[in-house]
């Protein structure tokens, strides 16, 4: 799977945890739950169905690796890749 794969799953999957947002206007280094305003529980339901979505653990010390885009995006290639 490319890093063009992973982002545009990413996306799919926030749209439908904050369906009025448009998470392609979020910058690298933006903190994804404060930007998108997403709870707690949306967010642990996105950590959720990104690992069902692309079959990777994302074990919960790693929850904060996944903050903003650019370190999601890092992490989640490094899990696809294994």
């Amino acid at each position: 799977m490319t890093e063009e794969e992973i982002k545009k799953t990413v996306f799919q999957l926030l749209q439908r945890i904050a369906p009025e947002t448009d998470p392609s206007r979020l910058m690298p280094e933006e903190n994804i739950r404060e930007v998108l305003n997403i709870d707690s529980f949306d967010a642990l339901q996105f950590i959720v169905s990104i690992s069902e979505k692309l079959n990777v653990d994302i074990p919960e010390e790693d929850y904060g690796k996944t903050s903003n885009l650019k370190s999601l995006l890092a992490y989640l290639e490094k899990k696809v890749k294994k």
